[in-house]
This record gives C-alpha cells, sequence and structure tokens, in this order.
C-alpha cells in the first residue's frame, strides 16, 4: 500500500497553487489592482491591433512589430491571471499537471518572446533616427517577416526543454506549489531529484537570451542617444529624447522585475516568499499594461487614429 501511494504520488495528477503565502487574508484586496492591470492591458492592446488593422498607412514594419508586441502581452498576461484570480476569489487552487507545465512553458516562452519584439523594436528605432533614409530599404516587409519568424522560433525551442526535463522528474515530497502560477522553478524545486540540469539550463538561458537582448538594446538605444544630441534644435532633441526615455521605462519594468525573480529563485538573498511572488506576477502584468499606452497611445499616427476613431463615431 504504502509504495503503491508513493508511486501515485511521484507523478501527481495535479498541483495545489497557494496564491501569496502569508497574503492569504489580502488576496481579495490584491486582486483588485492584478484585476485592473489585465483589464488595461486587454483593453490597450486589442486597441492597437484594431487600429493597425483597420489604417492602411500604419503597415510598416513598427507597427508590425507592435502588434506582435500586443499579441504576446495578451497571450502572457492571459496565462497567469485568471487562475490566479481563481485563486484570491474562489479558493480554486488546484491546477491539473499537464495545465501546470503547458501555463510553464507559455509563461517563459512568451517572456523571452517579448524580450526577442522589444529588440526588434529598438531596432527599428534605431534604424529610423540613425539612418532614416535608409529605413525602407533595410526593414522591408520579408525582413521584418524573417526578424518575426526568428523571434517566434528561438522563444519556442530554448525554452522546449523546461517542460520535457520538468515532467520527467519524480514528485515525491509534495504537490503544493506557494506561488500564483507554474514558474519553472518554483515547480522543478518540488522534485525529489538531482534537478541541477534544470537550473543551470535556465540560468543559461537567462543569460544568454536576456543578456544578449539587454546588451543589443543597450547599444541601439546608445545610438540612437549619440544621434539625438546631434539633434539641430532643442525642441527635436526633447521631443525623440522623451520618446525614448518612455521606451526605456517601459523595457526596465520587464527586464528589472524578470531577472529579479529569475535569479532570486536560484541564489536565495533572503528574499521574502510573498515580495518574490509579487515581483513574479508584475513583470508578467506590468509591461502588458503600459506597452498599449507607451508604444501605442504616446505615438502620434495612433494617437490621431485612435482620436478620429471617436470623434468620428461622435458625430
Amino acid at each position: 500500500m504504502s509504495d503503491s501511494n508513493t508511486t501515485d504520488f511521484t507523478n501527481p495528477s495535479t498541483f495545489i497553487l497557494l496564491g501569496i503565502p502569508g497574503l492569504e487574508a489580502a488576496h481579495v484586496w490584491i486582486s483588485i489592482p492584478f484585476c485592473t492591470m489585465y483589464t488595461i492591458a486587454i483593453l490597450g492592446n486589442f486597441t492597437i491591433l484594431f487600429i493597425v488593422k483597420m489604417e492602411p498607412s500604419l503597415h510598416g514594419p513598427m507597427y508590425y512589430f507592435l502588434c506582435m508586441l500586443a499579441v504576446t502581452d495578451l497571450v502572457l498576461s492571459t496565462s497567469i491571471l485568471p487562475k490566479t484570480l481563481s485563486i484570491f476569489w474562489f479558493n480554486s487552487r488546484e491546477i491539473d499537471f499537464s495545465a501546470c507545465l503547458t501555463q510553464m512553458y507559455f509563461i517563459h516562452c512568451f517572456s523571452a518572446m517579448e524580450s526577442g519584439i522589444l529588440v526588434a523594436m529598438a531596432l527599428d528605432r534605431y534604424v529610423a533616427i540613425c539612418h532614416p533614409l535608409r529605413h525602407s530599404t533595410i526593414l522591408t516587409n520579408p525582413v521584418v517577416a524573417k526578424v518575426c519568424l526568428a523571434v517566434v522560433l528561438r522563444s519556442g525551442m530554448l525554452v522546449l526543454p523546461y517542460v520535457l526535463l520538468a515532467r520527467q522528474w519524480p514528485y515525491c515530497r509534495t504537490n503544493i506549489i506557494p506561488h500564483t502560477h507554474c514558474q519553472h522553478m518554483a515547480v522543478v524545486k518540488l522534485a525529489c531529484a538531482d534537478t541541477r540540469i534544470s537550473s543551470y539550463y535556465g540560468l543559461s538561458v537567462v543569460f544568454s537570451v536576456l543578456g544578449l537582448d539587454v546588451f543589443f538594446i543597450a547599444v541601439s538605444y546608445t545610438q540612437i542617444l549619440r544621434a539625438i544630441f546631434s539633434l539641430p534644435t532643442k525642441d527635436a532633441r526633447l521631443k525623440t529624447f522623451g520618446t525614448c526615455g518612455s521606451h526605456l521605462c517601459a523595457i526596465l519594468a520587464f527586464y528589472i522585475p524578470g531577472l529579479f525573480s529569475s535569479l532570486t529563485y536560484r541564489f536565495d538573498q533572503n528574499v521574502t516568499e510573498h515580495f518574490h511572488i509579487l515581483m513574479a506576477n508584475m513583470y508578467l502584468l506590468v509591461p502588458p499594461m503600459l506597452n498599449p499606452i507607451i508604444y501605442g497611445v504616446k505615438t502620434k499616427q495612433i494617437r490621431d487614429k485612435l482620436l478620429h476613431l471617436f470623434t468620428h463615431k461622435g458625430t
């Protein structure tokens, strides 16, 4: 009987997500800002997709990348929030083993995809500001399609081993995950086996993907800033610098919490568990909320089309 029970528990049919341990009494209150951010993200990103689709003049490289970012943000936020809210509101903590691994794949795949899109958008801004006359010849539609395909394939292939390795580990300690969602290391830490290969592989992906992406973004924006300071008029410098500054804020809002969440799971620096879990949620909810505002509403062409849409309906 004991052996049978151990064998059954080695491959659990379900995991139990605890939400935010230590803050259970505040789950309903925490759900309010989470739900607000998700609602803004859904409305904002769908609005971007609708406007770009309906307006032929926006069918260009920058807006194709923006649409891809919007789709990524929609999937990223939707992959965690419905389940998180069901924990907060209905105490629905069970998640099927396969559903947990699927959620893990979507979270990490689309996080890597978002990083790749941010690099592509930084490249687009670099070409537009530093080589404006060559922008249309460098970033043609076939080039944009190849960049998007490369971003998708890179993310999908690099994250797939996360799930394949997590599926093979025996889970004989517990099936309780002290988290709101199935983050890779939160699940792997439950395994009763030597899971260093999962940890090392995940760390190599963090440094090879996010590290390189941050490097390329930094190089692009360094060149952009040099070009900005060489502009002839102060107004032009301030306008361009303001746009790039808001872009950098959106980029930092994605990378800082993401790197913090990934590294503290491996190198515990006495960070309280509830703070770590909140940060893990922030990098999956804040960027999808901010990106439509920073890349969309603050972009003159989209703002003008949005205003035209509302004023036209009003008349």
